[in-house]
């Protein structure tokens, strides 16, 4: 691994200091030695209260643009909707040479909003950690949540290679697995891996709630694993995933019609009993989840891999 002081930043600006902001101070903190100073910004007073009072930040500011002067490297950690308007408001303050970075789920959307408020010599190099869980707020990070997690980056044609291999570092720093990549391709990757599964998940936990022989009680009191699992990913921040799937409306819809076409075939085959078929198609979902397991991805343990104490699965 590189060694600290090689991706060592003066100032590091979080613009959002919910679980991925708050998770990357944590793990700045960690390791030691990657930043001299870790400034954040939210719209929210009792969350810059929060972060400076348990110490994710040495300062936290309402406005971002206070936030990011002086800034070397700074990290758009809000909600992607909200990433044009910051951008707009934090393009004038960026410092020259400062590396300007996101963490957001979707990328293309993010090139095209935030790129032309970007000035001449400030390497915009967007990203997104492969990480999380459905908890939000500044007291919801830690400093392990990158650990063995693939971060993905998806260089702009004007990022200097330094400054790409720059914050390639500070991910390792932090545990993360580097991926580059083209935003499309991020885009169209995790509509599949990510994007779909969370909509199947809120689709699925409504379905049942709107049942109309299957009371609210039972719902509840009779969850299965399976059901169980699917509200996990449910709990997970609305604002963001209104935002994922708005700005990644074409690989979405497409994924969606693929499922939508996979999802008949195993109608078709339930209706005309192949078990035959059935027993195929599990076999090969299953083959891809010991994939999963064997990539170091998850555990096999019972409840996705969580322990009981801490709850706090990987999550795209």
């Amino acid at each position: 691994m590189t060694g600290a002081a090689e991706v060592r930043f003066r100032r590091v600006a979080l613009i959002g200091i919910g679980l991925i902001g708050s998770s990357i101070s944590h793990a700045i903190r960690r390791h030691g030695g990657l930043a001299e100073t870790i400034v954040g910004s939210s719209p929210t007073a009792s969350t810059r209260d929060k972060a400076v009072e348990i110490g994710l930040v040495d300062a936290a500011f309402a406005d971002p643009a206070v936030a990011v002067a002086g800034a070397d490297l700074v990290i758009l950690c809000a909600p992607v909707g909200a990433y044009a308007r910051i951008a707009k408001s934090i393009g004038p303050a960026l410092s020259p040479g400062a590396i300007l970075t996101d963490v957001g789920s979707v990328k293309a959307a993010v090139v095209a909003d935030v790129g032309p408020y970007v000035p001449a010599g400030v390497d915009f190099i967007p990203g997104h950690p492969i990480a999380g869980t459905e908890q939000s707020g500044p007291e919801s990070g830690f400093a392990s949540l990158f650990d063995g997690r693939w971060c993905i980056l998806t260089p702009t044609a004007t990022a200097r290679a330094e400054a790409v291999e720059r914050l390639v570092q500070f991910w390792k720093a932090l545990g993360s697995n580097v991926e580059l990549m083209t935003a499309e391709h991020h885009d169209r990757v995790l509509a599949i891996t990510s994007h779909l599964p969370h909509l199947i998940a809120f689709n699925i936990v409504n379905t049942a709630a709107h049942l109309e022989r299957v009371t609210d009680s039972e719902v509840i009191k009779f969850s299965a694993g399976g059901f169980r699992d699917f509200t996990r990913i449910a709990a997970s921040d609305p604002t963001m995933w209104r935002d994922v799937f708005l700005n990644n409306k074409a690989a979405v819809l497409e994924m969606l019609g693929r499922f939508t076409e996979d999802l008949f075939h195993l109608q078709r085959a339930i209706r005309y009993d192949d078990g035959e078929e059935l027993f195929q198609l599990f076999g090969e979902a299953r083959e891809i989840r010991r994939g999963i397991i064997m990539a170091g991805q998850d555990t096999p343990a019972p409840d996705f891999g969580r322990s009981p104490q801490t709850k706090k699965p990987p999550q795209g």
